[in-house]
């Protein structure tokens, strides 16, 4: 589902990614990590069409970045630090915006749907600018998934929320997985990231430095594994 070969993109003169190989494929549920700077949320941009690759290969269902970005847009939801929601608007109008976007059909079914899922009927109508940090993400993921994508792309969606919350988006996130969505997501959190996925890649300093089957690694041998391949990979003094 996403195929990204040689992938480079420099910022002026400093080099961000530096010949990324990655696959997805199709019902797959891959988390990336890496320390800050290795790249992560440049890689995310560009498989979300927010970004053009410098070099390389990037495709997303068949479709090649960015030729077809247009394409591929209609088949991707994005969850990235911004909610792209309007906080004057509220929750219902927020998702019938989108659902105009994409002109959806039955978009007063598919809303109400969406709030349910993510356990926000009872605020339907309240403006997006009274939720909380959990509620606007819960908010996020029902934007993203209302179109009902075939990739699902989520860069850091557990920063900021409380426990409670947290739990609510990985119990939202392991429906999805079980629909059947291609998942592509950063994290930070790394139980969390490990609980969720198929297969965990390690992005340090531009390039995958490893990618571990989930089955094949626990928790404490991943993060001893993930220390070492950042300690190697820094810059001698």
């Amino acid at each position: 589902m996403i195929k990204i070969e040689g992938l480079v993109k420099n910022y002026g003169l400093n080099p961000v990614l530096r010949g990324v190989n990655l696959s997805v494929a199709d019902g797959e549920f891959v988390t990336l990590v890496g320390s800050n700077g290795a790249g992560k949320t440049t890689l995310m941009r560009i498989v979300a069409t927010l970004l053009r690759p410098g070099d390389g290969l990037v495709q997303v269902g068949g479709w090649t970045l960015p030729k077809y970005a247009n394409r591929i847009r209609r088949h991707i939801g994005f969850v990235s630090h911004h909610s792209l929601l309007y906080p004057d608007l509220t929750a219902s109008e927020n998702l019938a915006f989108y659902a105009r976007l994409y002109s959806l059909p039955e978009r007063e079914r598919r809303i109400l749907a969406a709030l349910k899922a993510v356990g926000l009927s009872a605020r339907q109508r309240d403006p997006v600018r009274t939720f909380s940090r959990g509620m606007l993400q819960r908010l996020t993921i029902a934007r993203a998934t209302l179109h009902e994508p075939d990739v699902l792309l989520l860069d850091e969606p557990y920063t900021g929320l409380d426990q409670e919350a947290s739990g609510i988006l990985e119990s939202l996130l392991q429906a999805e997985k079980e629909r059947g969505r291609t998942i592509l997501m950063i994290t930070h959190d790394f139980a969390r990231g490990l609980n969720l996925c198929d297969r965990i890649a390690i992005l340090n300093r531009g390039k995958i430095a490893s990618e571990i089957e989930r089955a094949a690694i626990s928790q404490g041998d991943f993060l001893a594994l993930y220390a070492e391949i950042t300690r190697i990979a820094q810059p001698q003094a």
